[in-house]
């Protein structure tokens, strides 16, 4: 059991939302999609990693268990999915969540062998272990100080085989804060089947650069850095190239261009919309680093997404500015 497992008096029983939404559409959230926060490394990963990005700085300290991996964080797509699900539903939630583990590994298309579970508490204690320090915001906060990407976790019962059967998880404020403000994407249920870690990486810088533009592209030496590879850039190449030549990736198409250039095109509509959404020009997006410094504008641009379609999808005869007043409404409740 981990050290910084739930104390008894840490949360009441009536404080966990009970994840028991079948199915749940599966979603991530997107600083996570948008910076390599996890390791693609199959070994225990125990580097300290220094990334920026533009104005965004994160710092990444694993424990001795190593750094958590992508594969890891299957459970925190697994628990969004069910949080935001409950949201939609218009249920209470809370960032103390019960879970069962079954359903777990079932719906992240693992193993419910023994092995299947003891993978899964493996993966739980390098979750409470990795610490990250950023200046990411989410929802309209700002975090800059250290934090694990989930608090806590304890097993609740065992069978009698010695599997686990019940789980408690408490998610980070700065996670669960994500959450609220939705500022994730949905998945393919296609991601769980990915077997490469860089395969699954690849999809989700796809996902969250690509959205509904009909071509997204970037350097080798960019997709390098943002996918959190430590291989020197001739062997990510090689490894992309392979990758491309396989075409296994859902959704989405890469293809290499001159100039050591990818175009990443999706072959469909991700996620069909009622009616075109705002467009916002790329000067707007610069414009609100400038307002928010610090927060991630593709967070805050998500989010603000949120607001206009719930609130109807009104039309809007000037997006760009609707869009920079509320960021500056939020960066002004803020301080």
């Amino acid at each position: 059991m981990t050290g910084r497992a739930i104390s008894a008096g840490a949360a009441g029983q009536g404080d966990f939302f009970v994840c028991d939404f079948f199915a749940a559409v599966p979603k991530h959230d997107l600083a996570a999609m948008e910076h390599p926060l996890f390791s693609l490394s199959t070994r225990p990963d125990r580097r300290i990693l220094n990334y920026t990005h533009n104005d965004t700085e994160i710092t990444i300290t694993p424990s001795v268990k190593g750094r958590a991996t992508i594969f890891d964080a299957d459970i925190l797509i697994f628990c969004i999915s069910q949080l935001m699900a409950a949201i939609n539903a218009g249920k209470k939630t809370s960032r103390h969540l019960t879970l069962t583990a079954h359903d777990l590994l079932m719906a992240t298309g693992r193993e419910t062998s023994g092995d299947g579970y003891k993978r899964l508490r493996d993966a739980f204690e390098r979750l409470a272990g990795t610490r990250i320090t950023t200046n990411i915001a989410t929802g309209d906060q700002e975090t800059t100080t250290g934090f694990g990407l989930i608090e806590s976790w304890q097993i609740v019962r065992r069978t009698r085989a010695g599997r686990m059967v019940s789980v408690r998880v408490t998610l980070s404020d700065w996670l669960y804060r994500a959450v609220l403000a939705k500022s994730v994407l949905t998945l393919s249920r296609a991601y769980f089947s990915l077997r490469k870690p860089l395969e699954r990486r690849l999809y989700e810088l796809a996902r969250k650069h690509c959205g509904r533009q009909p071509v997204w592209r970037v350097s080798v030496e960019t997709l390098c850095k943002k996918s959190g590879s430590a291989s020197p850039r001739r062997v990510f190449r090689a490894m992309l190239r392979e990758i491309i030549a396989g075409d296994r990736l859902p959704e989405y198409q890469f293809t290499e261009e001159p100039g050591d250039i990818i175009a990443v095109r999706p072959l469909q509509v991700v996620e069909p919309a009622a009616a075109p959404g705002p467009q916002l020009a790329p000067e707007t997006l610069e414009e609100a680093r400038r307002l928010a410094p610090g927060a991630d504008v593709y967070a805050l641009e998500a989010a603000w997404r949120a607001v206009w379609d719930s609130s109807g999808r009104p039309a809007l005869r000037a997006p760009d500015r609707a869009f920079l007043g509320w960021v500056r409404r939020q960066a002004a409740a803020s301080e």
